[in-house]
């Protein structure tokens, strides 16, 4: 009969030689070891067959933070959803993570089962992990060194039970660190990268560090989004009246109404044409603007997003779009190799 690693650590008789321990049980440390070699072992074999079960998984990453990185993910997940695809939000923000609030799943706990995690259900059914759902306290710091964070984010990939899934989209903290290279190089077969930034220069000169990053990482870039691209205006006025408006920086704005007399304007709050510069710059796709919404503010803080509130508004019809471009590139790119698995 052969003898299984999980059987070897099950039955207390088996005997393991060490040198200078001839005939004696393995000492507490060994014992260790041996577990945590086979805990990652089996870790390694469950984070191979979730890749089988995951058609895309998509990263999605910011320079910066205050782009509204996480409102972007959250977007695209439930944008996704809403065509009938079955999605999975993956919040790896291990000292912020705000996805769970925008998901309607404030105070929720994981349940574990067979020593298995079992996501949260959000809106349109889309499964959510994050590091929000072990917090005891939302007011809890959490206070880890990169190795902690490195186990935990491998425990969420690896020890979730994901099911079958046409995309996972993963939320990372600003920056590029330790968590989208431990992402990178745990996770197979990732369909690419997602850069979310805002018109201003402060903005794209970070974005430009995460487009770098993903070229070092050996991971596709799908394309930028440019997020806050626009605030929209609308009044009434005369039929066909002609309207100036003065916009930030004393831009003048020029709009027309209709013949019911009804006009919108756009207002460039954050500058425009950002995002698709450093897509031209790069040499990567433009995946398109999302308008600045106030929508989001509130809906964030009523964990009800935007898209789910109003599915047909203008901020869920870009969104679509959105999520068609990068449908279309996920489509001409191949699965990236990545970096060797760990």
């Amino acid at each position: 009969m052969t003898l299984s690693p999980s059987r070897l650590m099950a039955d207390s008789p088996v005997k393991v030689n060490f040198p200078g321990q001839a005939d004696s049980a393995p000492s507490v440390e060994d014992q260790k070891r041996m577990e945590q070699s086979y805990n990652q072992m089996k870790r390694k074999m469950s984070i191979a067959q979730m890749g089988k079960a995951i058609k895309h998984k998509i990263m999605v990453l910011s320079g910066k933070g205050g782009v509204g990185k996480s409102t972007v993910a959250t977007g695209l997940a439930l944008s996704l959803a809403q065509e009938g695809l079955k999605v999975g939000l993956l919040d790896i923000d291990i000292t912020g993570p705000n996805v769970p609030k925008m998901m309607g799943l404030d105070g929720h706990r994981l349940d574990v089962m067979d020593g298995r995690i079992h996501p949260a259900k959000g809106h349109l059914g889309v499964k959510v992990i994050s590091m929000a759902f072990l917090l005891e306290d939302e007011d809890t710091p959490v206070i880890w060194r990169g190795p902690i964070k490195l186990g935990a984010i491998q425990q969420f990939i690896g020890d979730v039970e994901w099911g079958n899934l046409d995309y996972l989209i993963i939320d990372f903290p600003p920056g590029t660190s330790d968590e989208p290279l431990t992402v990178a190089q745990s996770l197979p077969d990732i369909s690419g990268m997602v850069i979310v930034t805002t018109p201003q220069d402060v903005a794209l000169l970070d974005s430009r560090k995460s487009l770098t990053f993903a070229k070092s990482l050996k991971v596709d870039v799908l394309g930028v989004i440019e997020n806050m691209s626009g605030y929209t205006i609308h009044g009434k006025s005369m039929p066909n009246e002609d309207i100036e408006l003065f916009g930030p920086g004393g831009k003048t704005i020029n709009a027309t109404a209709d013949d019911s007399g009804l006009w919108s304007a756009t207002l460039d709050i954050f500058k425009a044409g950002g995002g698709k510069k450093i897509s031209d710059d790069f040499n990567v796709p433009f995946l398109g603007a999302l308008p600045f919404d106030p929508g989001f503010v509130r809906g964030g803080d009523d964990g009800v997003h935007r898209i789910v509130s109003e599915p047909e508004g203008a901020s869920a019809l870009a969104f679509a779009d959105v999520v068609s471009a990068i449908k279309d590139q996920v489509e001409k790119s191949s699965s990236s190799p990545g970096l060797e698995i760990i």
